[in-house]
C-alpha cells in the first residue's frame, strides 16, 4: 500500500531554490528598497542634502551632496559623497566616503573615510539614505572628538580660544578662524556635472 501512495503523489518541488534565483530575489528586494528610498528622498523637504544613483542602470552606487549646516564652520560649503550599497542592504550599512576633501575630526582628509557610529556598530536596518545624510550633516557641526580620524582637526577643534590666542601670540586669531583656515586649505568646491 505504501508503494501505491508514493507513486500517486505528485513529484516534490526542489525545496532549495537555486543560488542564482535566490541572489536575484535578494538583489530585487534591495533594488526595490533603494528605489523607495530614492523616491522618499526626492519628495522630502530636508534642506541641504541630496543623493541619487550615479547611473540609471545601477541602484547600488550613488552620489550625494551635503551642505554645511547654518551657523557652523561649514556653512556655505557643499561636500560631495559616494555611497556604495552592499547586496545585503539594509542589513549591512552602506560604504560612504567624502569625495570632497573635508577637514573634520571624524573624516580622514586623504581617503574621505568617515567615523560615524551609525555607519559601523550602531547600524540598524531601519536607517535610510535620508537618515544617513542628515546624520552626516549634523556631524559636520557636532564632531565626536572621542574617536577622531583626523587628529589635527580634533586638536584644533578642542583648543579653547584662550589657549589658541596664547599659542598664536599677537595674531588675534580665534579657534574658528584657525579651523576655517585649515578647512579652506583642503576644501575643493563641488562642480556640477555637465
Amino acid at each position: 500500500m505504501e508503494q501505491l501512495t508514493t507513486s500517486l503523489a505528485p513529484p516534490r518541488a526542489n525545496p532549495k531554490p537555486s543560488v542564482t534565483n535566490s541572489s536575484q530575489q535578494v538583489a530585487g528586494s534591495v533594488a526595490k528598497r533603494l528605489g523607495n528610498e530614492l523616491m522618499s528622498l526626492m519628495m522630502s523637504s530636508s534642506p541641504g542634502i541630496s543623493a541619487f544613483p550615479k547611473s540609471d542602470g545601477n541602484l547600488f552606487e550613488w552620489v550625494g551632496t551635503i551642505e554645511g549646516p547654518a551657523e557652523t564652520i561649514y556653512a556655505g560649503l557643499t561636500f560631495r559623497i559616494s555611497i556604495s550599497f552592499p547586496a545585503n542592504y539594509p542589513y549591512v550599512a552602506p560604504a560612504i566616503k567624502f569625495d570632497t576633501p573635508c577637514f573634520h575630526p571624524n573624516v580622514d582628509i586623504n581617503s574621505g573615510a568617515i567615523c560615524l557610529d551609525i555607519l559601523q556598530d550602531k547600524w540598524s536596518a531601519v536607517y535610510s539614505v535620508q537618515t544617513i545624510l542628515l546624520s552626516l550633516q549634523s556631524l559636520l557641526g557636532e564632531p565626536n572628538n572621542a574617536s577622531p580620524l583626523n587628529t589635527d582637526a580634533a586638536a584644533v577643534w578642542d583648543t579653547p580660544d584662550s589657549l589658541c590666542l596664547i599659542k598664536l601670540l599677537s595674531d588675534k586669531l580665534t579657534v574658528t578662524t584657525v579651523f576655517r583656515t585649515q578647512l579652506m586649505k583642503h576644501y575643493r568646491p563641488v562642480k556640477d556635472a555637465a
